[in-house]
């Protein structure tokens, strides 16, 4: 199951990107957590992933939905959101954790949080995640939970691997 759900991580990441990578190196699962690595022209790569627990309503062909959180050279806490689905032009997604909220950035099936550092501070003191974003065609709103048990572990294995500078 580790393996099965570092691979479903591929999603997380351009297929341009993967051509001159390495295949990913699970770290660890976490409870709800997985931990991984790969290398990238060289550099070491680190992330942290988690499969939505619930998604609502449920999206007939939608492709993984997955939270993580990316370390690497020159950018640290890269907090990623993979709807599956590609988000219409311009959407709005919004990270609620606990009584924090994050406004994401979209780009094609992907939301990014502007502040990665905050969000994953708020990660470590939650016990959930929900994002709420548009559906594919625009109409209606999509919302997506998460659990957060086993993300400290899950991160603190990230950073040990990816020490920053």
């Amino acid at each position: 199951m580790r393996h099965a759900l570092v691979f479903a991580a591929l999603a997380l990441f351009p297929a341009a990107a993967w051509a001159a990578a390495t295949p990913p190196k699970a770290l660890g699962t976490f409870r709800h957590w997985t931990a991984a690595t790969y290398d990238d022209g060289g550099q070491t790569v680190c992330y942290a992933f988690s499969e939505a627990v619930k998604s609502s309503p449920a999206v007939a062909k939608r492709g993984k939905v997955l939270l993580s959180v990316t370390e690497r050279p020159g950018s640290r806490d890269e907090v990623a959101l993979t709807a599956g689905y590609p988000y219409p032009a311009k959407a709005s997604v919004t990270l609620s954790v606990g009584q924090s909220h994050f406004d994401l950035y979209t780009a094609s099936d992907a939301a990014f949080a502007r502040d990665g550092a905050a969000a994953v501070r708020a990660f470590e003191l939650g016990v959930t995640a929900q994002t709420l974003g548009p559906a594919a065609d625009g109409k209606g709103k999509i919302t997506d939970d998460f659990s957060l048990d086993g993300f400290t572990a899950a991160y603190k294995a990230i950073l040990k691997a990816c020490p920053g500078k």
